[in-house]
């Protein structure tokens, strides 16, 4: 029996550079896979994958409104699905891959961040917590050597931001991976920093 699967991480996890993996291993056996990625994740262009340690590949851009389902009942030779940046996708959209899990008995493997950038989860994160078959953490560290669990947004002095809007695309330039007590702590320092100014 197939399943829905979430692996998730922190910011620097290698999530894209296990999906791609994923993709590589599939493949490599004779099965067809269908990469996908929200539209709204640009970083990397239109239709593209890329990791950071320079793994890339071609990707079928799904928009705020696709309806997945429909999207992969034009793909009849499909093994698996594997999904890049999951927590960018609407609830509705988890719940079809949820549904081509069921129905149709297709693998698949969703690969996204647990949490912004002030520790929420996001809608489509949420949504695979609820409802996937299969959960796994893709750990990574804080530079204190702690589990990271924290996507911190910094700015280009290095400081952590606290407010915003829920989603700022970016890379290393504008996030980094942190443990909840390193997080904590820097917020700390720097409201001190400004009250003393």
């Amino acid at each position: 029996m197939a399943k829905l699967y979430f692996k998730y991480g922190a910011m620097g996890s290698s999530k894209t550079a296990n999906a791609l993996i994923t993709k590589f291993n599939y493949e490599e056996r004779g099965m067809k896979v269908w990469l996908i990625k929200p539209a709204i994740d640009t970083r990397d262009g239109a239709g593209v994958i890329r990791s950071r340690i320079g793994l890339a590949a071609d990707a079928q851009i799904i928009g705020a409104d696709t309806d997945i389902c429909a999207e992969f009942a034009k793909r009849s030779d499909c093994h698996v699905i594997i999904a890049d940046e999951c927590q960018f996708f609407a609830e509705a959209q988890i719940d079809q891959l949820r549904r081509i899990v069921d129905e149709l008995d297709i693998p698949v493997l969703c690969f996204g961040l647990r949490t912004d950038f002030m520790t929420h989860l996001f809608p489509g994160s949420r949504r695979l917590f609820e409802v996937a078959d299969s959960i796994t953490e893709i750990k990574t560290i804080c530079t204190c050597g702690k589990k990271a669990i924290v996507n911190a947004r910094i700015d280009g002095q290095g400081n952590v931001i606290t407010t915003g809007g829920q989603i700022l695309l970016g890379g290393n330039d504008s996030y980094v991976a942190m443990c909840h007590h390193c997080w904590k702590k820097a917020i700390a320092a720097q409201e001190n920093e400004v009250a003393h100014d």
